[in-house]
């Protein structure tokens, strides 16, 4: 009979909310659960370039729990550097990954192009760290998996994913091997989303991850419907422009059904509403091509969808820009970490009638956490650009659970776990989830660190 052993070891996301990498290693098989691309602060990308501690090649397969960058942007590198086994994942997932592998992969090429035209970066040449033709190659290894459908990866190992209610097809992993019930959160979703279905329950685990993204705090009350409003018509009011931050994947679609739901109850200017972002637009088409995983009819999403204009091409982008319209621009990316936001801003950053409204999770070391902490300045395309503009965050629309969301989900566990490990979340957002649950439910939580690894009993 072969040994039944059992690690953890956490390569991401571990005392920080980007790059999820957790590596299982159950009775000889490497299981890598999601494969996410560091984002942020300057010595976190760096890890980006880091030589992994083992092989690509030595991992036998990944489970992608969902379509975020910070999840699923590693891929076309870790298969650049020799993976070579399935991807699981959802079937949303999959259509969605594809997208956002490849805008990162052109997003990457065009800022080495840019770094080398114009001399700012500090590497000759500087590379991307991935190409389109990279993320590419990552399509054919992905594997699509209904909710709830067991899967056999050998070894004794079988999983499963279930509903996180964060994006359109997000899941956690319930997993078994080795004698134990080990289950992912993923990213979970509000208890009340605007349009998913809500997240499951986790169900039986011995050992569970759980993310801590908001582990410290609640998320305001503050209805997004007024806040969305105000801003629009503070824009209409200044003949300026409202620009909005784009998160391609979810966040964009909900914003767009707001402003859908506002018009038909005529509580806004005649104003335009442009979605600068053609991975908010495809993902929002995606969207519609899977009817089953959202709540919305038919009829409602087309109509939402018919509330803004679509600016696909470059060329148009660049008009719109130039063209100092009074308008609503939604531009990617959400976390100003590059994409066409950074034009926008470029124009209407240090202009005090222009509005920019932040709709989510700032990452530490981000130009929108910056702007939230009231930098007076802020620097891309080479130089700095003073901030004049009137600044505003939305945090209701949060797609990530708050901390009590966090706990009332944890007591849904069938049996009290073995132990708890907190990822996805920076220190004291997970020490805040911690004490939380020590005092309250009196189980024994651990905050990995990069690299920290765990034998499970």
């Amino acid at each position: 009979m072969e040994e039944q052993r059992l690690g953890i070891t956490f390569l991401g996301a571990a005392g920080t909310v980007t790059g999820s990498k957790t590596l299982l290693e159950v009775n000889g098989l490497r299981i890598l659960i999601d494969a996410g691309l560091f984002q942020g602060l300057k010595e976190l990308r760096q890890l980006n370039w880091k030589e992994w501690p083992l092989h690509p090649s030595h991992i036998d397969c990944v489970l992608l729990t969902h379509a975020h960058l910070d999840h699923c942007g590693y891929l076309p590198r870790l298969v650049k550097e020799g993976f070579r086994g399935p991807v699981f994942c959802t079937p949303p997932t999959l259509d969605l990954a594809d997208i956002v592998m490849r805008d990162s992969g052109k997003i990457q090429e065009e800022d080495a192009r840019k770094a080398n035209e114009q001399g700012f970066g500090r590497h000759r040449p500087a590379l991307p760290l991935y190409t389109v033709e990279d993320a590419m190659a990552v399509l054919p290894l992905m594997r699509p998996c209904n909710y709830h459908q067991e899967v056999e990866l050998g070894h004794g190992v079988r999983f499963s994913f279930f509903n996180a209610g964060h994006i359109p097809g997000s899941a956690g992993v319930r997993l078994q091997g080795a004698g134990r019930h080990i289950v992912f959160s993923g990213d979970l979703g509000r208890k009340k989303p605007l349009f998913l279905y809500p997240k499951e329950p986790p169900g039986h685990a011995d050992y569970l991850i759980c993310e801590s993204t908001y582990g410290d705090r609640l998320h305001s009350k503050t209805s997004p419907y007024r806040v969305i409003k105000e801003a629009i018509w503070r824009a209409y009011r200044k003949k300026s422009v409202l620009l909005i931050p784009a998160f391609a994947i979810e966040r964009t679609q909900e914003v767009i059904y707001i402003i859908h739901r506002l018009r038909m109850k005529k509580a806004l200017p005649p104003i335009p509403v442009y979605l600068d972002s053609p991975m908010g637009i495809n993902a929002t088409e995606i969207m519609l091509k899977y009817p089953e995983w959202h709540r919305l009819s038919e009829a409602e999403a087309k109509a939402m969808v018919d509330a803004v204009k679509l600016i696909r091409d470059p060329r148009s982008s660049r008009a719109l820009v130039h063209k100092g319209e009074t308008a609503v621009i939604m531009a990617g990316s959400g976390m100003i970490e590059g994409g066409r936001i950074l034009d926008y801003l470029e124009r209407y950053l240090s202009d005090s009638d222009a509005g920019l409204l932040l709709v989510g999770f700032q990452a530490e070391g981000t130009r929108g956490r910056a702007l939230l902490e009231g930098a007076g300045e802020l620097k891309f395309h080479g130089r700095y650009h003073k901030v004049k503009a009137h600044i505003r965050h939305l945090d209701s629309l949060s797609a990530h659970a708050d901390q009590k969301e966090l706990l009332e989900w944890l007591q849904q566990v069938k049996s009290k776990p073995k132990r708890i490990f907190l990822n996805h979340g920076e220190r004291h957002q997970a020490d805040a989830l911690r004490v939380k649950i020590e005092t309250l439910l009196g189980w024994e939580v651990r905050i990995p660190r990069i690299g920290q690894y765990f034998a499970l009993g």
